[in-house]
């Protein structure tokens, strides 16, 4: 249950009588105060309905106050500044919350805000050159956990991953291919040719096609075995990223080929249906921002007209030897989602791409006549550090730091939990020690502490209170009115605000906001243990007072729960001890 949309129901019904019945109520919120001394619960209600009640914002607050106050659970109400009002409510109420939180188990905190509407996440999306690096580590963990939230708030979510086969840079990983393919054959190829792609990655791939062609390729005229390199060689480094995104537990519905959409003449579709709506031209673009005179050849380009769904300039939708633009193909292929069901959209992208974004919004915009709608999520640089020293590049990946250099030296989860510590458009830093450093300066640590400290305290449990019985629905009958001390309470209604949470952060697009929230039930529960470590009758475990301790194992069970199901979000495993 989310506390707050349940008690905004409670005002929109206090507010029966109070205001003309066709007044637009959207804008009423019920949100935590912004100072927890005010109350549990505050309304901006009499502040946006006062002008279209005709009366004055603190007239209204305070004869709404006067209704709230009369809710069973509501034991303090009143109005705050010019008409914002602020209200607690009674113990009993937030003790009602543990045991709700203990019959649901993970599925605390899951919603019907989505309303099983379809919604597509497309995500990593690397070309299909070579191993992942960490950069795209960062974009996958957050995908994944986009798409993860989503699903707890009740969307239809598909996973999907765009293979971009179909660009210049698969040809020259082909051409690279095959000069690791006359290697194998016993040539001596000497210093990587500039241009081509140096990993040593590539070797077992060419040796793979020896080992089926033979010298068949090894003279051929590049007419001849570059279509066929480049369809091996695509589909050995989409095993090799399948099996990368395996090792961080990252898992996709569907992967579409770009090169597809060429050969299936979906684009020429597109650009026709364009044409026909007067959406496409033939013109000159100014020379780019920076560019000097003498830099730029103006020439005739086929334009589409994304200045009318405002972007700043019109783009192009051919290169000048006359093929398809990336730009030509993105728009297909967010037709061809839309076509499959899927009017809402999220494209997870580098920050390399963010000049490109307005685009494509407008172009999705154009294709779907205003009924699709794409968010883009751009994710800043990832900076690798070991010890405060930066980290040097892969061998193996010749030029970069590989995913799966990072998730074999630090593991899933310290890889997973890290790249959701900051916004996906902030930078971030990863530093192999930090990450994997148990304190309670690393949030990965700290959090899966709380979930392992209190497995503990409930084993510890079951050796002291002989008999006690420690499983979720007993625990949901015991006396939880003995929780009475002030931070056991605080707890719990951090504990009540998930399922707000999952809704915000859904809306949002932001799975960030769970990582933060973790950190702080993390610290309010180690704040609680560390509590009772000064003052012992604060203690979860009280042998002498069998009713007490099943009262405070339940919030503690109770946590144990809300932060398993907010880590399942996350993609990261919940642990039942620290080693």
């Amino acid at each position: 249950m989310n506390v707050f949309a349940t008690f905004r129901d409670e005002v929109l019904k206090a507010l029966a009588g109070l205001v003309p019945p066709e007044l637009d109520l959207s804008r009423v919120a019920v949100e935590p105060p912004r100072d927890a001394a005010h109350g549990d619960m505050s309304t901006n209600a009499a502040m946006v309905l006062a002008k279209g009640a005709g009366m004055k914002p603190r007239e209204l607050a305070e004869r709404l106050a006067q209704r709230l106050l009369a809710h069973p659970d509501v034991t303090e109400c009143s109005v705050a500044g010019p008409g914002f009002i602020n209200w607690r409510l009674g113990d009993a109420f937030w003790h009602a919350r543990i045991a709700e939180i203990l019959r649901a188990g993970t599925a605390y905190g899951d919603s019907g805000l989505g309303r099983s509407r379809r919604i597509n996440v497309e995500y990593v999306s690397a070309n299909p050159t070579g191993p992942m690096h960490v950069g795209h580590a960062r974009g996958a963990v957050v995908g994944d956990a986009l798409a993860s939230l989503l699903d707890k708030a009740g969307f239809d979510v598909t996973r999907e991953y765009y293979i971009n086969d179909a660009g210049a840079q698969v040809d020259v990983l082909a051409r690279s291919v095959h000069l690791r393919y006359r290697e194998a054959l016993g040539e001596a190829i000497g210093e990587i040719p500039e241009g081509l792609y140096p990993g040593e990655y590539l070797k077992p791939v060419a040796e793979e096609l020896v080992r089926r062609d033979g010298a068949r390729w090894q003279t051929a005229p590049e007419a001849e075995w570059l279509p066929v390199f480049r369809a091996f060689a695509v589909g050995a480094m989409m095993d090799l990223i399948r099996a990368d995104l395996e090792a961080l537990g990252v898992h996709h519905d569907d992967f579409v080929s770009e090169r597809s959409l060429h050969e299936s003449g979906a684009i020429d579709r597109v650009v026709t249906e364009l044409e026909k709506r007067g959406l496409v031209y033939v013109g000159t673009l100014e020379p780019p921002k920076g560019k000097l005179p003498d830099d730029w050849e103006p020439r005739p380009q086929l334009l589409f007209r994304a200045t009318e769904f405002s972007d700043e300039v019109d783009r192009p939708l051919k290169k000048s030897d006359g093929s398809w633009t990336y730009f030509a193909a993105d728009i297909a292929y967010h037709l061809d989602k839309f076509r499959r069901g899927f009017c809402d959209m999220i494209d997870v992208w580098g920050a390399d791409h963010g000049g490109y974004v307005k685009r494509m919004q407008a172009a999705v915009k154009a294709v779907t006549g205003g009924e699709g709608r794409l968010d883009v999520k751009l994710c800043q640089l990832v900076s690798l550090f070991d010890k405060g020293e930066p980290v040097k590049m892969s061998k193996r990946a010749g030029t970069f730091v590989t995913l799966r250099d990072v998730v074999d030296k630090v593991g899933r989860d310290a890889v997973r939990f890290t790249m959701l510590t900051r916004r996906n458009d902030q930078a971030l830093e990863f530093d192999f020690a930090k990450v994997v450093e148990q304190s309670k300066d690393n949030p990965v640590f700290y959090v899966q502490y709380a979930h392992a400290r209190a497995a503990s305290v409930l084993r510890n449990a079951a050796e002291q209170v002989p008999g006690i019985a420690l499983d979720a629905d007993s625990l949901a009958e015991a006396p939880l009115l003995r929780l009475v001390d002030s931070d056991e309470l605080a707890l719990v209604r951090i504990l009540a605000g998930w399922p707000r949470l999952v809704e915000a952060a859904a809306e949002a697009h932001e799975p960030h906001r769970v990582a933060f929230y973790l950190q702080d039930v993390a610290a309010a529960f180690h704040g609680l243990w560390n509590k009772g470590n000064t003052e012992p009758a604060l203690r979860f475990i009280q042998p002498e007072d069998r009713d007490l301790t099943r009262a405070r194992l339940a919030l503690v069970h109770a946590t144990k729960t809300v932060v398993a199901s907010g880590l399942a979000v996350m993609g990261v495993t919940p642990v039942e001890e620290m080693r």
